[in-house]
């Protein structure tokens, strides 16, 4: 019985001893699980970040926005220049084989050109500059764009009209007139002024054909075949005679008769105005010797 009762006890300790040994087992199984997700997720999930996201999303900022507007912005610039050079050369230069201008019609409005008179400007000179007994066929002059320097510093966009004969001459003066910043104070057509020469002076206008007589006469003055021009007139006044009989326009020009004045409107010999027109064929007024036209350059045709 003794012996019986002993083997229970050593069987109840064996039990006993083998439940206090499962609790330490899940505990420590708990705990390497632990440790091994932590070891398989987080430095992948952070390795993955960084590599995905951060490198990527920089390069991609800096690679769509920064380079492609700063380029697209260049090239639209340059674009425009481009297309603005390639119109300034249309209506300009062109002839036919008798070496006289094309009769182009200028679509594209560059800075400088010459085209037939367009409807438009038609209705602006009938009966003014084009009045009623007018002889000059209307296909030979032409309507010429510039720009010019103004005496405020600016840039603006001035208007003539004259024989087409000279039309590419004058689009190339006054492209070397306006790269050198020569100041011009206006240039409309005369008509602007109802075709009134002594007023269109008086407001110091640069202009063209106007089809009248020369002052004081009943010859046609070369303005009426579009082959003179008069540039600033008010500093450059038209002079004739002496002491009593001194004819000076325009009226508010008088002072700028005296040619020894410091005046930087002044048409002189030799200088970027004269040269321009000299060096083209055109006389100067200023270099005749019964009167003076200071304002006046012209060219005859053979």
């Amino acid at each position: 019985m003794r012996k019986t009762i002993v083997a229970i006890g050593f069987l109840f300790m064996i039990l006993l001893l083998l439940l206090s040994w499962l609790p330490k087992d899940k505990s420590s199984a708990k705990r390497d699980f632990i440790n091994q997700s932590k070891a398989s997720t987080t430095p992948a999930s952070t390795n993955s970040n960084k590599a995905l996201m951060t490198p990527a999303t920089t390069n991609s900022n800096k690679a769509s926005t920064t380079p492609a507007p700063s380029n697209s912005t260049k090239a639209t610039r340059t674009q425009t220049n481009t297309i603005s050079s390639s119109e300034s050369t249309i209506g300009q230069g062109e002839r036919n084989k008798e070496g006289e201008p094309v009769e182009t019609v200028n679509q594209n409005k560059a800075d400088f050109y010459y085209e037939v008179i367009p409807d438009s400007v038609k209705i602006r000179i009938m009966g003014k500059s084009y009045g009623e007994n007018c002889d000059v066929p209307l296909e030979d002059l032409r309507y010429v764009g510039v720009l010019y320097w103004g005496f405020d510093l600016e840039t603006h966009r001035g208007e003539l009209i004259v024989n087409r004969a000279i039309a590419t001459d004058i689009v190339d003066i006054f492209k070397e007139l306006y790269e050198y910043k020569y100041p011009i104070e206006q240039m409309v057509l005369v008509d602007e002024y109802n075709a009134d020469d002594n007023t269109s002076m008086a407001a110091d206008n640069s202009s063209a054909f106007n089809y009248r007589n020369i002052d004081g006469t009943s010859r046609k003055s070369l303005h009426s075949y579009g082959l003179a021009i008069d540039i600033n007139p008010r500093y450059n006044p038209y002079v004739r005679g002496s002491g009593e009989k001194l004819i000076i326009t325009p009226d508010n020009g008088i002072e700028y008769a005296d040619r020894l004045l410091d005046c930087p409107y002044y048409i002189k010999k030799d200088d970027l105005c004269y040269q321009a027109f000299i060096n083209r064929g055109f006389t100067w007024g200023g270099e005749w010797t019964t009167q003076k036209d200071y304002q006046h350059f012209q060219k005859t045709l053979d």
